[in-house]
């Protein structure tokens, strides 16, 4: 199962890095693909995992999520 996540405010790759750092640390997800050019993480889940945590995963470490599919 996948979810792409669009986010913004990430402007250099130590923010990639932030970004992939808290969606990893997720219970749920497998990989973690940050994307700066894209503004956006492909994620890898290994269940089913509650987009409200995505998203306050991403918001706590500094950005703001603007959509996931």
């Amino acid at each position: 199962m996948k979810k792409k996540v669009y986010i913004e405010g990430m402007s250099c790759n130590n923010c990639v890095r932030h970004v992939h750092e808290a969606l990893i640390q997720i219970d749920g997800v497998q990989d973690a693909q940050v994307s700066l050019e894209k503004k956006c993480a492909e994620i890898e889940l290994t269940h089913e995992v509650d987009d409200k945590l995505i998203k306050k995963a991403v918001e706590e470490a500094g950005y703001e999520v603007t959509g996931i599919e």
